[in-house]
């Protein structure tokens, strides 16, 4: 059951469709839809209204906010260059190109966009983006080669790069080190992916002699993805403790760092302190956002952080035997096909929606302490087919809001029911619909070696 539009938006639409060809109208109807985060819907609005209008730089700033507001940088850096190419402004689009700059790590240039906009409107401010630009604040150039006030002429080597020196940034980047309880046991479902978790790390390090009389090393790396709140992260420290092995999680806020040159070294740090403790399972999240596509990327500094990425995962200046890398995405197709080649990310692993069982194991662990009264969890879990692990919380989350209410008006507690349970199943709508709506493209028209049969394979099994 699909969840209906708020009234705003109903109404707009309405009116776009008796007037199709109103432009502004248009508009407002996708800024009604970014409102309430339907992105998607309101590229699909814009597109149009570009169609319609292709030199009209409202609809190309609204349609770049739309492609942000997807993830897809990109696209809306390439509206926004063409907008600030032909005039000035407005102050909105160098707002929203200086978020994109310092999304890639280009700091210095997205301070720069981002004085401009203020010299443009002085309520043009993004309190987040200043704090992350603010020791590029103070210059008052608006020169793109200009280095901040901050950095003197001498810092700045012939090229225009920034000169890394002792004590110019913080200390050694560090991770914390666990030593994880949780093994495979405690992961619901998913055999099929424990299996191909088994065979690529876990069996190389329980028969090591045997691997190694193969000429087979133990390391390597797997690449977990699928929809996102669907247990990649559990799955991987669940690994960890499987093999005994020290668990290291690292983000993207482990490794970016606003001057030039230290992502790379921080980057460097981690991994050597992964080494440090073998055997070591290092967990990457969200890896795209770390080795994206080079093809998609404008600025070196980008390409720089890839290329130190590919040569610490190629053990280019320590060994890697018994380092074991684990990276997580919800978008494969957008990381460097250089992550591909063997001995990298050379093994993709599908990690679906929990079957039915897991999701009824899920459930239990999420009521596990609550009021609640004889729940049917597998008659729960019928209802909540495709469901991820987050959304059966955020499924359970709702149940006990209406139960609260309730409580706080009878002054007495009352346990969750079955049928209370299935209800919200019926209202709830799973996050993961829109993954497998992208997935599905890609897994049709970009399927080179057959890298995402999985995902055909799921879309048959569960459409």
């Amino acid at each position: 059951m699909s969840t209906p539009e708020p009234t705003e938006v109903s109404a707009l639409r309405a009116a776009v469709n008796v007037s199709p060809g109103n432009v502004p109208l248009r508009i407002l109807l996708a800024e009604a839809l970014m409102k309430y985060n339907f992105y998607s819907s309101a590229a699909a609005e814009l597109r149009e209204g570009l169609r319609l209008e292709p030199h009209n730089a409202q609809v190309k700033l609204a349609l770049a906010r739309a492609f942000h507001g997807e993830g897809k940088n990109p696209e809306a850096a390439v509206l926004l260059e063409d907008i600030l190419a032909a005039n000035k402004g407005p102050a909105a689009a160098h707002l929203l190109y200086a978020r994109l700059l310092c999304e890639s790590a280009e700091l210095q240039k997205a301070a720069i966009h981002a004085r401009r906009a203020r010299a443009l409107d002085p309520l043009a401010i993004d309190v987040a983006l200043d704090a992350q630009l603010e020791p590029f604040m103070d210059s008052s150039g608006d020169n793109n080669d200009e280095p901040p006030s901050k950095i003197r002429d001498e810092d700045v080597d012939e090229a225009g790069r920034i000169r890394i020196k002792a004590g110019d940034a913080p200390g050694e980047a560090s991770v914390d080190v666990e030593r994880p309880k949780v093994n495979f046991s405690d992961v619901g479902g998913m055999e099929q992916v424990k299996e191909q978790i088994r065979m690529k790390i876990i069996h190389p390090v329980a028969y090591s002699e045997l691997f190694k009389a193969y000429g087979k090393k133990i390391g390597g790396g797997l690449l977990l993805y699928g929809p996102p709140g669907c247990g990649k992260t559990h799955l991987a420290r669940a690994t960890a403790g499987e093999v005994k092995a020290a668990f290291l999680s690292i983000g993207l806020h482990d490794v970016l760092d606003m001057w030039i040159g230290q992502s790379e070294k921080k980057l460097h740090e981690i991994f050597e302190q992964a080494r440090r403790n073998r055997p070591t399972v290092l967990f990457i999240d969200e890896v795209d956002a770390l080795g994206a596509n080079r093809a998609d990327l404008r600025h070196s500094a980008s390409r720089n952080l890839i290329n130190q990425f590919l040569a610490e995962m190629d053990g280019l200046e320590s060994s890697n035997d018994g380092l074991l890398v684990l990276a997580a995405t919800n978008a494969p197709w957008h990381l460097d096909p250089a992550f591909r080649r063997p001995g990298r990310f050379d093994h993709l692993v599908f990690v679906p929606p929990p079957d039915a069982s897991a999701r009824a194991a899920i459930l239990r662990v999420l009521l596990r302490g609550k009021p609640a009264e004889s729940i049917d969890f597998t008659a729960v879990a019928e209802k909540a087919t495709g469901f991820s692990g987050a959304d059966l919380k955020g499924l359970i989350d709702q149940a006990v809001e209406t139960k609260l209410a309730a409580a706080m008006k009878t002054g007495r507690i009352e346990p969750l029911t079955t049928k209370e349970l299935q209800t919200a199943c019926k209202q709830a709508k799973p996050t993961t619909t829109e993954w497998f709506s992208t997935a599905k493209n890609y897994a049709m028209y970009a399927n080179q070696g057959g890298q995402y049969d999985d995902v055909l394979a799921y879309l048959k099994q569960h459409r």
